[in-house]
């Protein structure tokens, strides 16, 4: 049987728009490939460059900002939140946001996959939806997987219980937290049923924090109706070092620290408690 031939059209050197068929045989390019591929690894020794995101990873990053990590001691997940957490409404298309359909669905894809070990969440935010973060927080408080939180830049408003939902959470010194009453955009009624409905929703916060954190139930509604700090606002702005001596946060530390204690997590043996 004759083998199959191919046409490549390649411009000549001679003559502005002058072209050229030729027949190849695809075998041989096949061939030639496959030596021009083993080549390029006896020259450079190995294809991929360990410390270099493979394709896959970069594709993880530019969608969901997020990225599995699996040449360090252990399998780890990645999460970053950062820009303003969406919820049920489409932000503006200039707005950096974390939309909370991709989060979700990450958080239960990391539960269920056995090879992922534990998770890192880093935070720098805004805000956002109450209802979404309140979401994300109560699924990552949910987990069963060692779970560590690292506030960078700023951790406000519904990122602090973000920041509170890991089992050991960690601010950088020069991050921020905002603690302030729940706020409500578009059309609002003055009736009571509404300051009604805020009180609620500002209980919850509460409560999710003070579980999850050190810091008590009084002290948090003190924070968070503070008067003189904010210009345009009532509530607190709380520093690295404020925030740990609140008991808001666990403690302060950067990347190294929280990966340490991430691993320290996922070394302990059952029934004893990782101390970071």
């Amino acid at each position: 049987m004759s083998k199959k031939k191919k046409i490549r059209v390649t411009k000549k050197e001679k003559g502005p728009l002058a072209q050229e068929i030729e027949l190849f045989d695809e075998n041989e390019v096949q061939e030639n490939t496959d030596d021009f591929q083993e080549d390029g690894k006896e020259r450079d020794g190995n294809s991929e460059d360990a410390s270099t995101p493979t394709q896959d990873q970069q594709q993880q990053i530019i969608k969901m900002g997020s990225i599995t990590t699996a040449k360090g001691k252990h399998i780890i997940h990645c999460l970053t939140v950062v820009g303003q957490i969406e919820g049920h409404y489409i932000l503006p298309p200039q707005n950096k946001t974390t939309k909370y359909e991709h989060v979700i669905p990450q958080l239960v894809a990391i539960q269920e996959a056995p090879e992922i070990e534990g998770l890192l969440i880093l935070l720098n935010t805004v805000g956002g939806d109450i209802e979404a973060g309140l979401a994300i927080a109560e699924l990552i408080a949910g987990m069963k997987k060692p779970t560590v939180s690292l506030v960078l830049g700023g951790g406000h408003s519904i990122g602090v219980p973000l920041a509170v939902s890991a089992r050991r959470s960690f601010i950088a010194s020069s991050a921020t937290m905002t603690i302030h009453p729940v706020r409500m955009n578009g059309l609002v009624l003055g009736v009571p049923q509404t300051f009604s409905y805020f009180d609620k929703m500002q209980d919850r916060i509460v409560r999710f924090v003070t579980e999850n954190s050190r810091i008590e139930a009084d002290r948090f509604k003190q924070l968070m109706l503070q008067n003189g700090e904010l210009i345009m606002d009532v509530g607190t702005v709380l520093d690295g070092e404020q925030a740990v001596a609140e008991g808001l946060i666990d403690e302060l530390g950067s990347l190294s620290d929280a990966l340490s204690c991430l691993y320290g997590m996922i070394e302990k043996k059952d029934g004893e408690d990782a101390v970071c």
